[in-house]
């Protein structure tokens, strides 16, 4: 099994990666937050890995950090939970943030995530938490940014990805207010490209 890829970053996009090591070009599906964090298309790169192997594909599923590796195959523990649900989980809140909702049961905050209606965010609540007990202390959420911050960072993503910075301002507007402030970055970003695209 692959457990890391460390070579050159061929071509990344919102949902999956190449990786070239020794001339060999590795697909992989990552989260938006590795995603965001990656570097740009020629630099050096290493990535844990979890290998998915199935009857009809053998998956590669890519993380910058060691926390989302674990968050993924915790949720991937999880019945009815496969590896493309976890993904989106994982993109939709920060591993902090997703461990500290688990813990307080904040069904609300978990059902914010795309993909994820509130009967599912119930039942992964109740299933999550077992399996999150060990990690509650490893695991902090992060101390919120302020609202500038939030958005400043959201913006240069936008604006990195070739979206015109007016377009890009009104769409992050207009989620943040309509989400009360309550929204995390690599959320803000996601819908912010399903707003534009």
């Amino acid at each position: 099994m692959i457990a890391q890829l460390r070579g050159t970053l061929l071509s990344k996009s919102p949902v999956e990666v190449v990786v070239d090591v020794g001339g060999v070009g590795y697909l992989v599906h990552a989260p938006l937050s590795t995603f965001y964090a990656l570097p740009a298309d020629g630099a050096a790169v290493t990535l844990k890995i979890h290998t998915h192997v199935r009857e009809d594909a053998i998956k590669l599923y890519g993380f910058l950090t060691g926390e989302e590796l674990v968050i993924f195959e915790k949720l991937i523990g999880i019945s009815k939970v496969g590896p493309k649900l976890a993904l989106s989980i994982l993109s939709g809140m920060p591993p902090g943030e997703l461990v500290a909702a688990v813990m307080a049961n904040d069904v609300a905050r978990l059902a914010t995530i795309p993909g994820i209606g509130k009967k599912t965010a119930e039942r992964l609540t109740l299933e999550m938490r077992d399996k999150f007990q060990d990690l509650a202390g490893d695991f902090s959420a992060p101390a919120g940014k302020e609202k500038n911050a939030v958005l400043d960072d959201a913006l240069s993503a936008l604006v990195n990805l070739g979206y015109r910075r007016p377009e890009a301002e009104k769409a992050l507007k207009t989620l943040w207010d309509n989400a009360g402030g309550g929204i995390g970055l690599e959320q803000l970003i996601k819908e912010s490209l399903n707003r534009l695209s």
